[in-house]
């Protein structure tokens, strides 16, 4: 267990393209290879008093490098405990989801630990979300994503206020 825990607000982002594909990080723990990898959505830390949206945008391009995004209403919200490169995370996260043509994954200002746990993305049709089924390698986080996605896509609209799923376990 980490003698630290970092206690923030963080925004994720659900990016889709166009055919509803869904773009993942393929990413590791610097600190504890033995972790395997796994694919998640982008996101980080909101700064201050910065709302959620532009957060999510300003994560979503530097971790990516994609800026031209439809940026679209906080669908979920969840409560998260896990440990990172050594330090115990607890945060709050608003998960947005975001519409654009698609681009290729160059991120645009990744902090040192991210360069270090980020190694690739690539867009995923949502059929192909079933194979991730949290056997190693196969581990998407936030692990809800594609039972959650397919939901929310066959509504035909995105809820009016954000579904609240609590606290999903740690990573």
């Amino acid at each position: 267990m980490s003698p630290f825990t970092w206690r923030r607000k963080a925004a994720r982002v659900v990016l889709l393209d166009r055919e509803d594909r869904v773009l993942l990080i393929r990413a590791s723990d610097p600190a504890n290879r033995g972790k395997g990898h796994w694919w998640e959505i982008p996101g980080g830390g909101i700064e201050g008093a910065e709302p959620s949206e532009h957060a999510a945008r300003r994560e979503l391009y530097e971790e990516t490098g994609l800026a031209e995004v439809e940026m679209g209403p906080c669908v979920w919200r969840q409560h998260v405990t896990f440990e990172f490169a050594g330090i115990r995370f607890d945060q709050d996260e608003w998960v947005h989801v975001a519409r654009c043509d698609g681009g290729e994954y160059r991120p645009a200002g990744l902090e040192h630990l991210e360069a270090a746990a980020f190694h690739d993305a690539r867009w995923w049709e949502l059929s192909e979300l079933s194979v991730l089924d949290g056997s190693e390698g196969n581990r998407v986080l936030p692990p809800w994503l594609p039972a959650q996605l397919l939901d929310v896509l066959a509504g035909g609209a995105w809820p009016l206020e954000p579904i609240d799923l609590g606290h999903v376990g740690p990573a």
